[in-house]
Order: C-alpha cells, then structure tokens, then sequence
C-alpha cells in the first residue's frame, strides 16, 4: 500500500506518503515577494537559490520534551546533552531525554526580552579540564550587555552538579539599557582561539556604533580563554580600536559555525528582509546599518537604502523575507550524505531547519528546509551523525528537543 509523504519547499518530512512530486531545478524554497521589492542581488544564487535535485527524506522524533524555554545545546563527550535555558539555568540532559536539577553556580542574567543565558561552549580541552564558557546578557549598572564567562563544570551522580572558578572574562561594552540584540555564540577556532559574536542593541541610537571600532556593538570578536585579545587580530595596533574585534558592521548574529576548512561562517538577523550568511574575514566591514539588504521594520528604508558600497563587503547569501536565523552546525557525517559540507541553520520564523548547500567557489548552490513546525534555536550534529534541533515555544516558554535521521 503506498504512504503519504508530506513535503514542504523540496524537504521530505517522512510520516506516511506517496512518492514525492518532481520538482524543476529552478524552483526555490521562497515563493513570497521580497519585503524590499526594488533590491536586487549583487551576483547570481546571492539569494532564493535553487532546490536541490533531490529532496532529502528526513525523519523526525522528539527527544526531550516538557523542557524550560531553551537557548543553546551542546554535546558532552559522554553524548549526554548540556543546555542552557533563557532564565538562567543550566541543565544535563540525558539519554531518556529527562534533565537534571539546575546546575549551581550560574550568573545572574537578564532575562527581559532578547536577553538571557544564551550560548554554551566546551573547551577544547574539556575532557581533562571540565572547563566550559557561558555567553549571557549581564545585568550592570545603568543597563546590560552581552558577557562572557568561563567555570569548571563539575557533575554529579543525580544528572546535576555546579559551576566552580566562575569568572567573567569579557565584557561588550558600552553597557546599554535595552531587552535587544545580545547575540551571541561562542565557537572556537581551530587554533583554540574563542570567537564571540554579538549584536548591536538594535535602537537607532546605538545600533550606528556598529561601524565605530571603538564599541563592542555589533562586531565579532576574537579572544584566548582568558578574555584577551590574539596578537594577530587585524586591529591590535590601530588607534582607539578595540584589540579584541575581529570583524565589524554586523547586526545580530545568532549563528556561528566553522566548516570543513576551519574557517568562521555567520548568519545575522537583518531588518525585515536581510538575514545575511557571511564569512567573516580578520578587519573586514559588512556594512550594517549603512549597507544593508531589506527595510526597516516601518516600511522605511534603512539609512540611504543602499546594498553595495565600495568599503564594505557583500554577504555570501541573504534572504528576504526573513529566516529568523538561530542557531547552526556545519555538516560532517555519515547520516545525510546528501547533506555533507552544507550549514544547517535553525530558523524560528521559518519554523525550520534550513539546509545551505555551498559550492566550491563558497556561494550558496541550494536551499532546502525540513519544516519542524515550531521556532528553531539552535541545531547539532550529534555524535551519531543525526541532526538535533532545540525548538521552542516563547509564549509558553518550553522547548523540545527534536532528533532528525534520514529517511531514504
């Protein structure tokens, strides 16, 4: 007896189905008109690149559920699962999905809005240190802002434990009073270094600090685990500028992962249209809020409306509308062979996992979307091979851990 397939923008969500339809070449998974209708990209697949050839057959299963709003998750060397939740707490998950109570020691954060406990990420040598780091919007007097902050985890029998030598190692600053645009993920490069991507606090007024390299708004920084800045960034011996950036002009960047070559990739929220992927390269400027695909939220254009300008560079691939992106993880695995070597992003307004599929000459050759029906936060590659995706509910401030394998 045949099965009924649902398919969605070229991605198969197994359940019970017929075979899938054939889909052309040409078509994509955005069939909306652009937010802002007059832009055109710069070059060709910039945006609304086509479907794969072939749809890729995934299957779905909930994990963890009946979770506390999430932020991040990352993997343990065990293959347990260490979160973070938005209202400050850390948990375990293990292998029958359940967490453990709150681990101790965790900052103070601020919680209002954007802010929260937000990114986790393990040191490299986190099998003989424990040591783990922490992005989370600190509060501080006369506002917040996204801080950094490195402590051992140590665990106990129960699936809970605390966080010991906590110690914030780096500050954005200037502090600002607002609820928006903290970032932020942590990432280490190949050299061990830590990269830090934050936001730029979203109002008008600040937001324009994203061009000044004397502010920590809107830029990705580069840093050893102690806070410090590496010898070798691009602005260490510029006046006024702050050693620790490595790359400006940024917006709001939830995403970080490296790929195949150890290289850093990035997706920003843009204004309504204008999510950007980038690769941030050491002392270069992406343009924002002078440059930048999309309008405002008004209908408005931002700043002069333009999206090219000779000093600053164009994003690999932007989408307009908007992925809401959040969350991301590079692809190496024996799971989705289809997948290998594309970036898998979490999109909470496209309710997806978006896969984008780069060529050799690192522009985007294809786009396809496994739809999970819920808010993307963040997305893991297991050490299964299988995808994991953290979705979330914000109105009722729970989350779901959902696990995706092939179906072919």
């Amino acid at each position: 007896m045949p099965h009924l397939t649902l398919l969605l923008a070229g991605t198969v969500l197994s359940t019970v189905s017929f075979a899938p339809p054939v889909f052309a070449q040409e078509q994509t998974v955005q069939s909306q008109a652009p937010n802002a209708s007059d832009q055109q990209p710069a070059f060709q697949q910039q945006t609304r690149a086509p479907l794969p050839e072939s749809p890729t057959a995934v299957q779905t299963e909930v994990v963890a559920s009946g979770l506390p709003q999430l932020w991040a998750l990352e993997f343990l060397p065990d293959g347990r699962m260490l979160v973070t939740a938005k209202a400050g707490a850390l948990h375990i998950i293990d292998e029958d999905g359940e967490a453990g109570e709150p681990i101790e020691g965790v900052p103070a954060v601020a919680s209002e809005g954007q802010g929260g406990l937000l990114d986790v990420a393990l040191a490299p040598d986190f099998e003989t240190s424990n040591k783990i780091f922490l992005s989370f919007s600190e509060p501080r007097e006369g506002g917040n802002g996204t801080s950094v902050a490195s402590a051992r985890l140590v665990m106990d029998e129960a699936g809970g434990g605390r966080l010991e030598d906590v110690a914030v190692i780096f500050q954005q600053m200037p502090t600002y009073d607002g609820t928006k645009h903290f970032g932020s993920r942590l990432l280490f490069g190949e050299d061990g270094a830590l990269f830090v991507t934050v936001g730029e606090r979203s109002d008008v007024e600040p937001r324009v600090q994203a061009q000044d390299l004397g502010s920590g708004l809107g830029k990705v920084f580069r840093i050893d685990q102690h806070g410090a800045a590496l010898p070798d960034n691009p602005f260490v011996d510029v006046e006024g500028a702050l050693p620790e950036i490595w790359s400006l002009g940024h917006r709001n960047m939830q995403s970080a992962a490296l790929d195949g070559q150890g290289r850093l990739w990035t997706v920003e929220h843009g204004p309504k249209g204008g999510d950007e992927l980038n690769r941030p390269e050491p002392g270069t400027n992406y343009g924002w809020p002078e440059v930048t695909y999309g309008i405002d939220y008004s209908g408005r254009p931002i700043g002069e409306g333009i999206t090219q300008k000779a000093e600053t560079a164009q994003p690999v691939y932007y989408w307009d509308p908007v992925i809401a992106p959040s969350g991301m993880a590079y692809y190496e695995g024996d799971e989705f062979p289809q997948w290998q070597d594309a970036f898998l992003v979490g999109g909470l307004v496209a309710q997806s996992v978006v896969v984008v599929h780069i060529g050799d000459d690192d522009q985007v050759e294809a786009e396809e979307w496994v739809p999970l029906q819920a808010r993307v936060r963040d997305v893991k590659v297991g050490p299964d091979g299988a995808v994991y995706a953290v979705t979330e509910n914000s109105g009722a401030g729970t989350s779901q851990i959902v696990r995706l394998t092939s179906a072919s």
